[in-house]
């Protein structure tokens, strides 16, 4: 790829971004063209390269990969790649990069302090000392981590930096996911409803997509029972969340600690309504030092693949051997 070749920027994205790629190639923005088709139509025939994130910006399918015969590499922002059809780019041949390792840390933190604050309640308490009802009497006794077993779904990088810090607070670790792992001990279920059985935690890491749609439903949260506590940190589209809600609503679990959600930033009234959630703004990953972290390899798996060296951060679906 020659020096200041085109780049194709999807939709608003962190200023690490747009300054790296805007010095090294020839930025041009899909979100502050007057006339985007236009824009598609005259970058179409030679585009070879592009960068792209979840929320604000279009989905990138196959129907839209079909506009640039010529793309090879999507440079895409965070660890999921949802937003991005990766097995219709590698049919095309198309690079997909993704964000990882460099916010597994932080994620794995907001986990365990999301389930901190669901078991103790630790909002809700910060509440009351501030309502000034500490004044009339103490805080009610919560629900404790104590002679809990956390099962989780998705043992990837960020699932076992989880296991890591569930073991560090005592509490045993079981996981779910499509093959058992061999370099891990803990114990391995393939039967997500038996595990949820089995456990008082559910925490949820696995990937979105159409795959995992509603993988956590009505079924799982009914076996993970009335003292359970389900903690998402994945994809809104995990878990079936009017199914949640009405779980909550009719105690069938304890509680819940939501980092995302199926219509961000949009919240169901009825979730924002209940006591027994903890909700965040999917903050998983959002501290500066992370996010900065996570744009630099959006820009620095497009210098790679100028350089012809290839992509840094290549997804599994991609046409390219991992290093």
């Amino acid at each position: 790829m020659p020096d200041k070749a085109e780049v194709l920027m999807l939709g608003p994205m962190a200023p690490i971004i747009v300054e790296g790629i805007d010095k090294a190639f020839k930025l041009r923005k899909l979100w502050e063209s007057k006339n985007p088709d236009a824009l598609i139509d005259e970058l179409g025939p030679s585009l070879r390269a592009m960068a792209a994130a979840g929320g604000a910006h279009a989905p990138v399918t196959g129907e839209f990969l079909d506009r640039f015969p010529k793309l090879e590499i999507i440079a895409s922002f965070g660890v999921g790649y949802d937003h991005v059809d990766a097995k219709a780019a590698a049919t095309r041949g198309i690079v997909v990069t993704n964000t990882p390792d460099v916010l597994t840390e932080e994620v794995a933190d907001t986990a365990l302090g999301l389930l901190l604050c669901v078991v103790r309640e630790l909002p809700q308490a910060e509440r009351y000392l501030r309502a000034g009802k500490w004044l009339e009497k103490n805080y009610p006794l919560t629900a404790t981590l104590r002679d809990r077993t956390a099962g989780i779904v998705g043992l990837g990088r960020i699932g076992k930096a989880i296991a890591r810090r569930l073991e560090a607070f005592g509490v045993p670790v079981v996981y779910y996911g499509r093959r058992r792992q061999a370099d891990v001990a803990y114990r391995y279920y393939a039967d997500l409803v038996a595990m949820a059985r089995d456990v008082d935690v559910i925490i949820v890491v696995t990937p979105g997509g159409p795959e995992t749609k509603n993988l956590i439903d009505a079924k799982v949260l009914g076996a993970l029972g009335p003292n359970g506590v389900l903690i998402n940190v994945a994809r809104g589209s995990v878990v079936d969340e009017p199914a949640l809600i009405e779980a909550l609503q009719k105690k069938t679990i304890l509680a819940a600690g939501l980092d995302v959600f199926v219509d961000e930033p949009r919240v169901p009234a009825a979730l924002i309504a209940l006591d027994n959630v903890v909700l965040l703004p999917h903050v998983g990953s959002a501290s500066v030092h992370t996010r900065r972290a996570m744009g630099q390899l959006v820009v620095d798996n497009l210098l790679s693949w100028a350089a012809g060296k290839g992509p840094l951060t290549p997804v599994p679906e991609t046409p390219w051997r991992r290093r």
